[in-house]
């Protein structure tokens, strides 16, 4: 029995009760019905693929975390709450998850929870195992983001028998500085944290949806705004580092829960090119056209049609040309030369995203 599905679906059956199988972070693992028995707290669990912080707070006031073996927890009538038996999922003394049976009629007897002693270890052996190989992983991610090459000579070996390409990269940036639970993303999915980025490699078909599971899990603990961008194919492990560099040029200039994908950023490319200092002195310096760049970056990106201009700007066209000739006296460039158009359109579509 290798599975922890399996186990969840043993456990429901030995102890004739519907089994939930959630990590110490009261994350979904697992579950299987017996019956139709059921309370609110199962089903936000299913239906959330976690358990809310106000039922953690409630369950582990009855020592869960520490307990070494079966606990009672009673009804809750007033909140709708059935009573259950909850068994840690315990290895070497750590506690990596907890087993809920609903026991409404208290059939349960400690000989009969005994009985399940075999399956909770099999569940902590193997909850131990995944937690310790998927660290391991994020580890010898971590090191193909180095600037090292041995490290990274290191990591592509050991990994190369572990991961098959291609890969999507993936960069999240959010003010949550906490790992990503593994348990809350397909089991193929590698994730580590490296300068403030949360890093996914995972494969190209998922990536769009392992993504927005990854954004969910940041917002739920933290909400505010989320970045993400992505870079793929990668045919190999030795393109995972410059992957990454180019997801997080995409993360960079995405909106608020937006995904930007390397190849959607045209020009915006370029902040790859070369550090923002070396960006900022290369580019047209704009800062003396203050609200006139809205215009001006308008006017540009409308391929500098005055008719289309003045219509999205709702603005009459001699209003228009007369902001334009404003615009050449501040900058003392020409917008009907065609160099100096990409000058001034490269400086407003860049600048934005500078952090000098």
């Amino acid at each position: 029995m290798d599975d922890l599905q399996d186990i969840v679906e043993s456990a429901a059956d030995l102890l004739r009760a519907p089994a939930t199988l959630e990590d110490r972070d009261f994350h979904l693992v697992a579950y299987a019905a017996h019956g139709r028995t059921i309370d609110p707290v199962r089903t936000e669990s299913i239906l959330h693929r976690r358990s809310t912080d106000e039922v953690r707070t409630r369950f582990e006031r009855h020592g869960i975390a520490r307990a070494t073996g079966p606990v009672r927890i009673p009804a809750d009538p007033e909140a709708g709450l059935l009573p259950r038996l909850c068994l840690p999922v315990r290895w070497n003394n750590v506690t990596y998850g907890y087993l809920w049976l609903l026991d409404a009629d208290h059939h349960i007897t400690q000989d009969m929870a005994a009985q399940a002693a075999p399956l909770t270890e099999r569940a902590a052996l193997l909850m131990a195992r995944q937690t310790r190989d998927r660290d391991d992983l994020g580890w010898k991610l971590a090191d193909l983001l180095t600037t090292r090459p041995d490290v990274r000579a290191q990591a592509t070996s050991e990994l190369a028998e572990i991961l098959a390409p291609p890969f999507t990269v993936a960069v999240l940036r959010s003010a949550e500085p906490g790992p990503l639970n593994p348990w809350l993303l397909p089991r193929n999915v590698v994730t580590t944290i490296w300068e403030g980025d949360h890093i996914l490699v995972t494969s190209p078909a998922k990536a769009a949806q392992t993504v927005e599971r990854a954004r969910r899990q940041l917002l739920e603990r933290h909400p505010s705004p989320t970045y993400a961008g992505l870079y793929g194919p990668c045919h190999g492990l030795t393109e995972i580092r410059e992957g990454w560099l180019r997801a997080r040029v995409a993360a960079r200039v995405a909106a608020d829960g937006e995904t930007r994908t390397w190849e959607s950023l045209g020009a915006l490319r370029l902040l790859r090119a070369a550090d923002d200092e070396t960006l900022a002195e290369t580019l047209l310096d704009v800062t003396a056209l203050g609200d006139l760049a809205g215009t001006a970056r308008t006017y540009l990106d409308l391929a500098g049609s005055v008719q289309r201009t003045a219509a999205a700007l709702s603005v009459h066209r001699q209003t228009l040309y007369a902001r334009l000739r404003r615009i050449e006296e501040l900058t003392g460039l020409d917008l009907s030369d065609g160099q100096d158009r990409l000058a001034l359109h490269l400086a407003l579509t860049l600048n934005p995203h500078l952090n000098i």
